[in-house]
């Protein structure tokens, strides 16, 4: 290979790390302006701005800012969908050890990207009209589904629940999300790793719940 070829494949490999970093900063953008300020209050060219890009280069990758927040969405729901597998993979685990690990991998996932988190339950309690809230609908459906699976899982230790398991899972996502939130109000500045021992007690208290 010629000196010629050897400089245009290394320009190739530059543009396309070049396109990486510019896919990458859009998505890192958004994902904090519609934390801050929700999704309907930030336009495409309060993204663009924050990520020194422009609106053509948003448009390259998404189409829309609708197409923004859905690849947003896509990517950071693949790392959940990851965390989960292996809790997914265990068969014969206690109710208790399961909801233990599931109570981790929400805390590892919620520490991993805060702003997506809330984000995340912000947008799944706005209206239902609204393309935000259509654009989560479906993941918000698979995020609660992994934790009725758990309780279904273990129908055998908790009897015949008669459809209970949904109410169970609503409960304890939303005895674990309630936290985080609390959790974050405290700490906005993120300094403060989530305490394991009081999501521990949280989910001992949980327990005590279904078996009084």
């Amino acid at each position: 290979m010629n000196s010629k070829h050897i400089f245009m494949e290394k320009m190739g490999i530059m543009e396309k790390l070049e396109n990486l970093d510019n896919r990458a900063r859009l998505l890192q953008c958004a994902n904090e302006l519609f934390y801050e300020k929700g999704y309907d209050a930030v336009g495409v060219q309060e993204i663009v701005a924050r990520a020194g890009l422009t609106k053509p280069t948003l448009y390259y990758y998404f189409g829309s800012k609708k197409g923004l927040l859905e690849a947003l969405i896509a990517e950071r729901f693949d790392t959940l969908r990851w965390m989960y597998r292996d809790l997914g993979s265990r068969k014969n685990l206690r109710i208790e050890e399961a909801l233990f690990w599931l109570a981790d991998i929400f805390c590892g996932f919620f520490e991993q990207d805060r702003h997506f988190y809330m984000l995340m339950m912000a947008l799944f309690y706005s209206a239902r009209g609204n393309e935000a809230y259509q654009t989560i609908q479906p993941y918000m459906v698979e995020f609660y589904d992994m934790v009725v699976q758990v309780f279904e899982r273990a129908a055998d230790q908790l009897g015949n629940m008669h459809g209970r398991q949904q109410q169970f899972a609503i409960s304890f996502v939303g005895t674990i999300s309630s936290y985080f939130l609390l959790h974050y109000e405290r700490d906005p500045d993120e300094r403060e790793r989530v305490d394991r021992q009081q999501i521990t007690a949280l989910v001992k208290q949980f327990m005590y719940g279904i078996f009084s």
